[in-house]
């Protein structure tokens, strides 16, 4: 088994590596080769057995991508993206990374098999971006997929090239929509939705955190874990029962932000929710007033994906895997 994770330096990134380095196989078939690729060189966990390679690349620079599937990986992990904040505010960048390198990989897979003889599995990371209001209170599986931010445009089209490259047999693909992952660990990064981790981790251990919206606000989010275990079974799965509708919304928690500092308190006490100082930004407030809340991830659920049902356990989540247990 050869692994390619492109985007293998970002937080889901390092820990589905961890996790395929410590399970030392995918599915039932060993993994010989573990391929690492971000703009800044990933870190090979130790402890893994087989061929290991790390490189700093630019998935969208010319050539780039086709030096990597002329390795022919089996399974190639699409996480690589200009993440929501940026991609508005940058829109050449935005554009650049999440829809050229997109495309650049999938026509690099296509060519690589013209003679028939490769055909990967490619596990493509899109999001819940890619829905616009006005919305239904719970958002179906097939609801219009009519996003209002670049972001969300930009992964709006992966997803519709990933389905028609699999259609037509360059590649086996699933396309698999995250709920915003709620605890980040680490530092702040350009994510408009980054304060959903902030208001928590912040808190958990001892520092403020600004809060940007109101406390009514509603997401939809899942843990880091979670999404480690949706990227494996998405890799692992059988496709057949996809169809041709190959992007699906993966489960998650639909909470308040009020809920989540309730949690908070559950969890930590009045004394870490006090450190959540409120600041209101218009252009987030904007942003996020465009972003869905529910959803009704039934498919996902009988696709065999699951994800926490409750905040407290999300806290709990980051507690035991970046905190050791300790608060």
């Amino acid at each position: 088994m050869r692994i390619l994770i492109l985007g293998a330096a970002g937080m889901v990134g390092r820990k589905l590596t961890a996790q395929l380095v410590t399970d030392g196989h995918l599915g039932n078939k060993p993994i010989d080769t573990l391929t690492l690729v971000d703009v800044v060189e990933p870190e090979l966990p130790e402890g893994f057995s087989g061929k290991g390679a790390a490189m700093a690349l630019d998935i969208a620079g010319p050539g780039m991508v086709e030096t990597l599937i002329a390795q022919r990986p089996d399974v190639v992990f699409h996480l690589a993206a200009i993440v929501s904040g940026e991609a508005e505010t940058d829109f050449d960048k935005g554009y650049r990374i999440n829809l050229d390198g997109t495309r650049a990989l999938f026509d690099a897979i296509r060519l690589e098999g013209r003679d028939g003889s490769y055909y990967p599995r490619v596990v493509f990371t899109s999001s819940i971006a890619v829905f616009g209001a006005p919305f239904p209170e719970v958002i179906p599986d097939d609801f219009l997929t009519a996003p209002l931010t670049s972001y969300g445009t930009q992964k709006a089209i992966g997803e519709l090239l990933l389905a028609d490259y699999s259609r037509r047999g360059f590649f086996d693909g699933i396309g698999i929509r995250l709920p915003t992952i709620c605890i980040r660990p680490g530092r702040p990064n350009k994510a408009a939705s980054g304060f959903f981790s902030n208001i928590l981790r912040e808190p958990l251990v001892g520092q403020e955190a600004i809060l940007p919206v109101s406390e009514d606000v509603t997401h939809w989010h899942a843990s880091p874990r979670a999404a480690v275990g949706f990227l494996i079974h998405a890799a692992t799965m059988d496709l057949a029962a996809l169809g041709w509708r190959r992007n699906v919304t993966m489960p998650g928690l639909a909470a308040t932000v009020g809920e989540q500092i309730e949690a908070l308190r559950r969890v930590a006490g009045d004394k870490a929710v006090k450190l959540i100082r409120r600041e209101p930004d218009p252009l987030i407030r904007k942003m996020v007033a465009g972003w869905p809340t529910a959803f009704d991830a039934r498919r996902a659920a009988a696709l065999g994906f699951t994800a926490e049902t409750t905040f407290d356990e999300i806290i709990r989540i980051h507690v035991e895997d970046e905190l050791d247990g300790r608060i």
